[in-house]
């Protein structure tokens, strides 16, 4: 699988500096984790699950998860696991297409003995999950959670991953979170080979306080949610080693409603061609806001993003591409003569590239670049989304 795989070789090769790389799910998890892009969440109890899994690929889909937690009802848990099994097997004898061409495909459960549950039923049809989504994540709950994951992985001759939700009201209140975000990072280092990324419960969070931003706001103007964000990235995020992939919260919107504020979403890089209808019909849909909140995610350390509606996929994906400009300051800061130190003015002149402060940042960007692809000169995140709205 490959980002933008579903562009025409020749439109790739028109928007790309460098095309983003193919991988497959046995790739290492380090690319994996910064390749999920956006999460596409689905119920457990949808009949066509197995049709929808193979549609959604062909629409540049790359991750998926399966969800039997809160998106159901307590009464359907048992009808969702029949359906999760016979949809796994429908796909695994490729009714609906190559087995070989399917996203990433993780199971979210309510329960540690869920797991070895249905990796048990599914049968061979196993070795098409990459994992699981592990609800409500705390040091108390994960323990039992990745315990069963490794238990299941060993029993079953599978690879799997688990991708913790940061969620529960001890780590949104203040007076817990020090503690349980300490207990977090204790367990997932723990299991940090099983461990792929790290998923915010953002709706969560504003439950605990009856809030809901609307279409107009992004997780960043909740103060409440934000502080949360900053000490997540604080203690699981850090780029020395010890951190992991936190991803973005999940967009909520997806259908028209009448606005209160302006449109956030500035017109100058929609005057050419058909970006002006872009601009209109995003604007229209509620989702200049989800442009803004990607562009904060990553300010904030976050990549990837939980979402809800495949209208979203594309913005996620579209602002993951590296910048042509992005490119050339990441590759100027990692230039082996310049290992000492040191100090440029940008390949574009229009800033400095200091090289022992952005190393970091240099290095995920050249695996971002590697993963989502690197834009060509002039090439900006409207060319990418008109590539992919339909």
């Amino acid at each position: 699988m490959r980002h933008f795989g579903h562009l025409a070789p020749e439109r790739r090769s028109a928007l790309f500096h460098r095309e983003p790389a193919e991988f497959t799910a046995d790739a290492p998890a380090r690319t994996l984790s910064v390749a999920l892009g956006a999460t596409l969440y689905s119920p457990a109890t949808r009949p066509g699950i197995a049709a929808d899994v193979v549609k959604q690929a062909a629409r540049g889909v790359v991750s998926m998860v399966l969800c039997l937690e809160d998106s159901i009802a307590d009464a359907d848990v048992d009808r969702a696991e029949a359906n999760l099994v016979r949809q796994f097997q429908e796909l695994a004898r490729g009714e609906h297409g190559p087995p070989g061409e399917l996203p990433l495909l993780f199971v979210r459960v309510r329960e540690p003995a869920q797991i070895a549950g249905l990796v048990a039923r599914m049968g061979g049809a196993a070795r098409l999950l990459s994992g699981f989504v592990l609800p409500k994540f705390t040091e108390e709950r994960g323990v039992a959670f990745l315990d069963t994951l490794a238990e299941t992985e060993a029993a079953h001759g599978l690879r799997l991953f688990g991708m913790p939700v940061l969620e529960s009201p001890e780590l949104l209140h203040l007076e817990s979170r020090t503690e349980t975000l300490a207990g977090i990072a204790r367990t997932v280092e723990k299991y940090r080979d099983r461990v792929l990324a790290l998923r915010l419960g953002v709706t969560d969070f504003c439950s605990a306080y009856g809030l809901r931003r609307t279409p107009e706001m992004t997780a960043y103007d909740v103060q409440l949610v934000a502080s949360v964000i900053g000490d997540v990235v604080n203690v699981l995020g850090r780029a020395d080693g010890t951190g992991f992939t936190v991803t973005g919260p999940v967009w909520e919107y997806f259908r028209p409603q009448e606005r209160m504020f302006k449109p956030q979403l500035r017109q100058s890089p929609f005057l050419s061609g058909r970006a002006e209808d872009i601009r209109t019909a995003l604007i229209e849909h509620a989702m200049d806001g989800l442009l803004r909140e990607i562009e904060l995610d990553r300010a904030n350390g976050l990549l990837g993003k939980t979402c809800i509606h495949p209208s979203h996929v594309t913005p996620v994906h579209a602002l993951s591409v590296v910048s042509h400009e992005e490119f050339c300051d990441a590759s100027d800061v990692l230039r082996p003569e310049r290992d000492g130190g040191g100090v440029m003015r940008s390949a574009y002149t229009n800033k400095m590239n200091e090289v022992k402060p952005h190393r970091a940042w240099a290095e995920r960007t050249l695996l971002r670049g590697e993963v989502f692809g690197v834009a060509r000169e002039g090439v900006s995140f409207v060319e990418l989304l008109a590539a992919g709205v339909k």
